[in-house]
């Protein structure tokens, strides 16, 4: 039997057509080899691990807003602390956004991270309208960027305007020490007329508020106390001690900007924080959202595999018993 066998195999082989196979006929049968393979479940193979995904997806989100949510309780209470800072010099030397001056400093303070809504796109569309609007023949306008996502942004279409740039602000804790270091960086590094810091102001979780702080050069102050108006006060105020108005004028305002500059930090600090709250809230309902998608979809496709294999077992049942 077993010579009969190798002579059977023998004469079958010169019967084997030397000419290519259909391709019609190859795309059949090898679709019939993948279905006896078992490609049938592939379908449900491919949602299962697409649910997976998911899933992992959804546990990073989560992640993310409670370590968000515990950066924004420690930041929080420094920027409400820090806003008594400010403050007082406002009501002395005043906010004046509409004034116009010859050499303006934006200042764009934005995060070195994304995934935190839409404050950084908020940050540097005010800083190019406020560009825009003091634009001139006569006038010159120079960015100083704090924080990597506004220079990314910005680098685009304003390159030659970037006087300054500081990244990973927050990498250690926020303190005023290190702002004040920053901010004289800044004005040694730059001149001004008025430096114009941008920022969002938090609010809540869920709102902040696009801020532009002005703080103007002493020289601008002195201008504007002789020509009278609001800082035309500052003449009703006696100086004590050795120092001219000029000198304290320089340091009242180099004071002023630090202190605004790390009220700025803080409140973008809360804001990054609280939006990134929303996003990765929002992140992880739409993540569950689509899960429920897909386990309603691998449901239906296993059942359907199921009946499908089922029909194809009563069909060959009836064919033999037939």
């Amino acid at each position: 039997m077993a010579a009969l066998r190798r002579e059977g195999r023998r004469f079958a082989a010169p019967l084997i057509s030397p000419q290519p196979l259909n391709p019609v006929r190859s795309s059949i049968s090898s679709a019939e080899d993948q279905a006896f393979m078992g490609v049938r479940s592939i379908s449900t193979q491919i949602v299962r691990n697409r649910m997976k995904s998911v899933k992992n997806i959804q546990k990073i989100t989560k992640a993310m807003k409670m370590v968000a949510a515990s950066k924004l309780r420690a930041i929080q209470t420094k920027a409400e602390n820090s806003r008594g800072l400010w403050q007082p010099f406002t009501a002395l030397l005043g906010d004046t956004p509409s004034i116009d001056v010859k050499k303006n400093v934006i200042v764009t303070i934005s995060s070195d991270k994304g995934l935190c809504g839409g404050i950084n796109s908020t940050s540097v569309k005010i800083s190019r309208a406020l560009h825009k609007l003091n634009s001139g023949p006569e006038k010159e306008n120079k960015y100083v960027i704090l924080g990597e996502k506004a220079k990314a942004q910005l680098v685009r279409d304003s390159k030659k305007d970037i006087e300054l740039c500081i990244t990973e602000l927050q990498k250690n804790p926020l303190n005023y020490t290190q702002v004040s270091v920053l901010a004289d960086d800044i004005l040694k590094n730059v001149e001004y007329d008025a430096l114009r810091i941008v920022f969002n102001k938090f609010q809540s979780v869920v709102s902040f508020v696009p801020t532009a702080a002005t703080v103007l050069s002493p020289e601008v102050v002195e201008r504007e106390a002789e020509a009278g108006g609001k800082l035309g006060e500052l003449d009703n105020y006696e100086i004590e001690g050795g120092e001219t108005k000029s000198e304290v004028l320089q340091n009242l305002t180099e004071f002023q900007f630090s202190c605004v500059v790390f009220n700025a930090v803080l409140e973008n600090a809360c804001s990054e924080q609280g939006a990134r709250m929303s996003a990765m809230d929002s992140s992880s309902r739409n993540a569950g959202d689509m899960l429920d998608r897909l386990t309603l979809t691998y449901n239906r496709t296993r059942q359907a595999s199921i009946t499908t294999e089922l029909i194809e077992i009563i069909s060959g049942a009836s064919a033999l018993t037939g």
